[in-house]
């Protein structure tokens, strides 16, 4: 096994089945994976950054050379105060694909030293994303083929603390 540490950030808002499997993926290519939360300051995330977090360490726990951290600021201090070589992004369809490629582009000027390596998950998972598990979660939709039995029970109770706020 390679002794290389790789990156995957993001918001994990929350941490889907497609998260895992591309965090699985990136455990056969590399030594050591830290799932980089993002504390999100540009984006309105439903959970909080520590709840996030705690999601993501029981999605992760069955992969022993996977540590969940969360950052705020630039990717490109967290990675090289890390010693990371690698940030893996996940990738689903051509739609996902624009963005991280110019994303790739501007973490490769700021961090000459790292690579950006694309993963995609499963076929199943193609098309699940924080955004639309959410948005499903919120309308009473049914969204356990999507998250793992924890993050469901955490996700069930925060649309309901939501709603009963309303």
């Amino acid at each position: 096994m390679s002794n290389v540490i790789a990156v995957y950030p993001g918001t994990f808002d929350p941490m889907t089945l497609g998260h895992e499997d591309v965090v699985r993926r990136a455990t056969q290519l590399f030594g050591k994976v830290i799932v980089a939360v993002a504390a999100g300051h540009h984006k309105k995330a439903l959970f909080s950054l520590p709840e996030r977090m705690d999601m993501a360490q029981a999605a992760v726990a069955k992969f022993p050379q996977v540590e969940v951290d969360s950052y705020s600021g630039l990717l490109r201090d967290f990675a090289v105060a890390r010693q990371a070589k690698a940030v893996v992004r996940g990738l689903r369809a051509v739609t996902d694909f624009d963005y991280e490629f110019q994303l790739a582009g501007m973490n490769r000027t700021l961090m000459p030293d790292v690579e950006t390596v694309f993963l995609t998950p499963s076929d199943k998972y193609q098309f699940v994303s924080s955004t639309f598990v959410r948005e499903i979660a919120m309308l009473g939709g049914e969204v356990h083929k999507f998250v793992s039995p924890s993050v469901l029970e955490k996700l069930h109770a925060k649309v309901r603390s939501v709603q009963a706020a309303a």
